[in-house]
C-alpha cells in the first residue's frame, strides 16, 4: 500500500469535510483520475462566468507583456469554434481570484501527495452547442506529452465547468488507469499538441500504447455536477466529444504543478528544443533557467501548513 502524507491543511472543519478520503487518494492512484465533492458553490461559478463574459469581451486587467509561441488565444475573428484561451489566470484578476481557491489546491495536493500546489496554466475553454463542429472533438491525449520541459510526474489536472457537464455537453472521458502505461517506443514527437495532430493518429497511438502494455482501453466519460471537479494525473489519456446540448459548455481546465517541479531542457527527436510557452515569460532563476514557481504566472493554490 502507497504510504500517505498525513493533511494539516488549514481549513474549517466543514471543508476538511470536502476532501478526499484515504481510500479516494489509492483510487486515484489506481485509476489516474478522482470526481470531487462540490467545491465550488454556485454563487462562485456565477461570478466566474460573468468574469469570463468580461473576458471574452476584450476587457482585462493586464495583457501578457509578448505571445508565446504557441498560445491558445480565441479571438470572435475565430469564428464559432471551440474556444480555447490561456493565462487567463494572468489576464483576469476576477478568474485568478476564484480558481485560485485553497480548497481546491488542498485536494489537488491530497491527491498528488505533495505539500505545495502552484498552477501551471489555466486555459478557459467553451463548446459551442454544434455537434458537427470538427474542433469541438478533442482527440486522445495527456497532458505530460506537452510539459517534457516540466521535472515532475506528480502534475495533474482540474477540469471545472460551469454548470452541470454530463456525456450530452461533450464531458471529459478518461481511459481508466493509462497513467500507468509505458510508452511504446518508437520516436513520435509527442511534445506536438493534439490541435496539431490528426485525430485518427491519435486514435491509433492510443490502441498502440494499450496493446504494447497489455491493456484494454477502458473509456469512463465523468459527469459533474455544477460545483464537482473531474481531477486527473499528467499521464492519463483523456479526450472529449461534441456538444449535443443547446448551451455552450464552459469549463476551464487548471492545469496544476507540484512544489517540486522544476524546468529542464527537453529535446524533440530532431534535436530541436521544446519550448513552453512560459519559457518566454516568467523569471529566471539563479541558473538562468525558466522558473516555474514564478508567482505571477504560477501562483501558489495551496501550501501545507506546518
Amino acid at each position: 500500500m502507497t504510504d500517505l502524507i498525513t493533511p494539516r491543511f488549514a481549513l474549517d472543519p466543514d471543508e476538511a469535510a470536502l476532501l478526499p478520503t484515504d481510500r479516494e487518494v489509492l483510487d486515484y492512484l489506481e485509476h489516474g483520475w478522482y470526481l470531487s465533492r462540490k467545491l465550488f458553490s454556485d454563487a462562485e461559478l456565477d461570478a466566474l462566468q460573468a468574469a469570463t463574459e468580461t473576458y471574452y469581451a476584450g476587457l482585462k486587467d493586464r495583457e501578457l507583456p509578448l505571445r508565446p509561441p504557441n498560445l491558445a488565444a480565441w479571438t470572435p475573428a475565430d469564428g464559432d469554434v471551440q474556444r480555447h484561451n490561456d493565462y487567463v489566470h494572468y489576464e483576469s484578476a476576477e478568474i485568478r481570484k476564484i480558481l485560485c481557491k485553497p480548497l481546491l489546491g488542498a485536494v489537488a495536493a491530497r491527491l498528488a501527495q505533495t505539500e505545495q500546489i502552484r498552477v501551471f496554466q489555466a486555459t478557459l475553454i467553451l463548446k459551442p452547442p454544434n455537434p458537427a463542429e470538427p474542433s469541438n472533438v478533442v482527440p486522445w491525449h495527456f497532458d505530460k506529452h506537452y510539459w517534457q520541459t516540466s521535472t515532475s510526474q506528480r502534475m495533474l489536472t482540474a477540469f471545472v465547468p460551469f454548470h452541470d457537464c454530463g456525456t450530452e455537453q461533450g464531458t471529459i472521458t478518461m481511459v481508466d488507469g493509462s497513467h500507468q502505461w509505458q510508452e511504446r517506443p518508437g520516436g513520435d514527437d509527442s511534445s506536438r499538441h493534439f490541435a496539431r495532430r490528426d485525430r485518427a493518429e491519435l486514435e491509433e497511438l492510443l490502441t498502440l500504447n494499450a496493446e504494447f502494455n497489455g491493456a484494454t482501453v477502458t473509456k469512463v466519460p465523468v459527469v459533474i455536477p455544477r460545483g464537482h471537479v473531474s481531477f486527473h494525473h499528467c499521464r492519463t489519456y483523456h479526450g472529449s466529444g461534441p456538444n449535443l446540448a443547446a448551451h455552450p459548455r464552459r469549463a476551464v481546465s487548471l492545469h496544476l504543478q507540484d512544489g517540486g517541479n522544476r524546468y529542464r531542457p527537453y529535446l524533440r527527436p530532431d534535436g530541436s528544443p521544446v519550448v513552453y510557452n512560459h519559457d518566454v515569460l516568467v523569471r529566471r532563476t539563479a541558473d538562468g533557467l525558466p522558473d516555474y514557481a514564478d508567482p505571477e504566472y504560477c501562483p501558489v493554490v495551496w501550501q501545507e501548513s506546518r
